[in-house]
C-alpha cells in the first residue's frame, strides 16, 4: 500500500482523522499576511506556465535548489522555463523531510489533479498535465479553488490603493484586503529614506521636516487605508528595541540626524523604532486594528548576491538577537496608556517560542480573546515540527483555542495548501493529546478548537 501523502497525510490516530475530514479540510481560509501583488489580481493575471507559478519569485524554492548544487542560470538566469522546471524536478527527491517537498506535491494535487510523485523521470507529464489545466485557470480561479475567504497583500503606506478599489468593485468572490508595512518609514538608514519622505509627504499632504510630522503623515495614511478596508499593520523589527523610554526631543534629535545626512548607530536606531512603534501603535489603537511585529529575521546576507539579484532573493536567515525586553518595554508604555492594540508578534528564531508566549500572558486584558498572540510558526519555522513546536509551546503557557491561526506569507496564488499542512498538523496535535489521555475523547469541544484556530478565531480577531 503506497502511503505517500495519500487522504490521511500527518494523520496519525482516528481522533486526528475524524477532525480533518470532518471539520477542518473545508472551512474557508482568512490569509491575514502575504505577499500577493494587488496588481497581479486586478489585472487577473495567468500563468503561462508551471515554472513562471511555482519558481517565479518563490525564494523558498530557489534556496532548496542552490542548496542541491543547482546553478544560478536554472533558477534566476536565462534558462528555458521548462529547464528550471526540470531541474526543480531533478532535485527535490533529496530534500526529503523538507516542508517544500510536502508543499509541491500538495499543490500538485490540490491545484491541478496531478497525483504524479515529483522528481526527474516524471518532470515532462507533470509539465504537460499541470500546463494544460493552468490554461484554464487565471489568479482570480486559484484564489476561488482554495476557498480564500480574505487574503491580504502587503502595502506602502504611500500606495494609493486603486487596485484595491478596482478589485472591490470587482466579481471577484476573495476579498482583498490592504494591510499597511511602513517598513520604508522604519528604515531611517536605508539610501533612499530621505526621498522616500518626500514622496510620502506629498502624497500625505504633510511636509515631513521632523518626527512629529512624520508621525502624522502616517497617522493619515492609516486613516486612508482604514476607509479601504485595511485592519492590519505589519512590521519588520530586525534590530533590538530600545528598552528605556524615549523622549520627544530625543527622537526628534535622531530625525535631524538622519536628515542632515548621518546615519544612525544600531542603538540609535533601536530608540528611533522604539519611538515610531509606540506612536504607529496608539495610531491602530485608535482605529481598532491589529499590529503585527515579523521578529528576528537577519536579512541580505550575502552581499555579492544582493547587488546582482535584489533583496527577497533568498539570502536571508534567522538572527540570535535578544529582543523581550524592548518588546515588553514598547508594549507595556501602550498598555499604561491604555492605547496597546491587538498585537501578534511573530518570531523567526525558534529559541525565543517560550519567550513570546509566557510574555503575551502579561498584556491580555479581557478586551478580546488572545488580545496579544504568539504568531504562528513563520518564514524558517513553517514546517512539520516548527509548527507542532509553536502549537505545543503555546498550548503550554496560553489558551491554544484563542490563536489566529496560520498565514501563507508567500509571494505565490499555489500556496494555499500551505494551509491545508497546518490544518493537518492541528489535527494531529489535538489527536495525539486525546490518544495519550490528556484532553477528553470531546469531538463538540475539539471541533470548536479546530474551527476556532482554523478560521473562526482569524475573521472574529481582525473584524474580517
Amino acid at each position: 500500500m503506497n502511503r505517500f501523502m495519500n487522504q490521511d497525510f500527518l494523520l496519525d490516530s482516528p481522533v486526528a482523522r475524524s477532525l480533518y475530514h470532518e471539520v477542518a479540510a473545508e472551512l474557508p481560509i482568512i490569509d491575514y499576511h502575504s505577499h500577493l501583488q494587488q496588481s497581479e489580481i486586478a489585472a487577473r493575471k495567468r500563468f503561462r506556465n508551471l515554472a513562471e507559478l511555482w519558481l517565479g519569485g518563490d525564494h523558498y524554492k530557489w534556496r532548496l535548489m542552490r542548496s542541491a548544487g543547482v546553478s544560478e542560470d536554472f533558477i534566476t538566469g536565462n534558462q528555458s522555463d521548462l529547464a528550471k522546471f526540470r531541474a526543480f524536478c531533478q532535485v527535490l527527491p533529496l530534500a526529503i523531510g523538507n516542508p517544500i517537498h510536502h508543499w509541491s506535491h500538495l499543490e500538485l494535487r490540490r491545484l491541478f489533479g496531478v497525483d504524479l510523485v515529483i522528481n526527474a523521470a516524471n518532470a515532462d507529464a507533470i509539465w504537460e498535465q499541470a500546463n494544460a489545466k493552468l490554461a484554464e485557470l487565471d489568479c482570480w480561479a486559484l484564489l476561488q479553488q482554495a476557498k480564500v475567504e480574505v487574503a491580504c497583500t502587503t502595502d506602502d503606506p504611500a500606495d494609493d490603493l486603486a487596485q484595491h478599489v478596482d478589485i472591490a468593485q470587482s466579481a471577484l468572490s476573495t476579498r482583498v484586503l490592504p494591510a499597511y508595512r511602513p517598513d520604508k518609514a522604519m528604515r531611517i538608514n536605508a539610501p533612499g529614506f530621505v526621498d522616500y519622505l518626500q514622496h510620502l509627504g506629498a502624497v500625505a499632504d504633510v511636509e515631513i521636516d521632523s518626527f512629529p510630522a512624520l508621525v502624522s503623515a502616517l497617522a493619515r495614511r492609516v486613516a486612508f487605508f482604514h476607509q479601504h478596508g485595511a485592519r492590519i499593520s505589519d512590521h519588520a523589527v530586525d534590530v533590538p528595541l530600545a528598552t528605556g523610554a524615549i523622549s520627544a526631543a530625543q527622537l526628534q534629535a535622531l530625525f535631524a540626524k538622519r536628515l542632515a545626512g548621518q546615519t544612525l548607530s544600531e542603538a540609535e536606531l533601536g530608540q528611533y523604532l522604539r519611538g515610531l512603534l509606540e506612536a504607529l501603535g496608539r495610531c491602530y489603537a485608535e482605529h481598532d486594528w491589529a499590529m503585527c511585529l515579523h521578529i528576528g529575521a537577519q536579512r541580505n546576507n550575502n552581499s555579492r548576491q544582493l547587488r546582482t539579484l535584489g533583496p527577497d532573493t533568498g539570502y536571508d536567515s534567522i538572527a540570535d538577537m535578544s529582543t523581550s525586553a524592548g518588546l515588553a518595554a514598547l508594549l507595556d508604555v501602550l498598555d499604561a496608556g491604555q492605547q496597546l492594540p491587538k498585537t501578534l508578534l511573530f518570531c523567526l528564531n525558534p529559541q525565543m517560542n517560550e519567550v513570546l508566549s509566557t510574555l503575551i500572558g502579561c498584556f491580555q486584558d479581557g478586551s478580546s480573546a488572545g488580545k496579544v498572540q504568539f504568531g504562528p510558526a513563520w518564514w524558517f519555522n513553517d514546517h512539520k515540527d516548527g509548527n507542532l513546536q509553536q502549537l505545543q509551546t503555546l498550548a503550554n503557557h496560553g489558551v491554544l483555542g484563542t490563536f489566529v491561526g496560520m498565514v501563507t506569507d508567500s509571494r505565490s496564488f499555489a500556496s494555499y495548501p500551505r494551509h491545508d499542512y497546518f490544518r493537518r498538523l492541528l489535527c494531529r496535535q489535538l489527536g495525539q493529546w486525546v490518544e495519550a489521555g490528556e484532553y477528553p475523547a470531546d469531538i463538540e469541544a475539539l471541533s470548536t478548537i479546530v474551527r476556532g484556530v482554523a478560521y473562526e478565531n482569524a475573521k472574529r480577531y481582525f473584524a474580517l
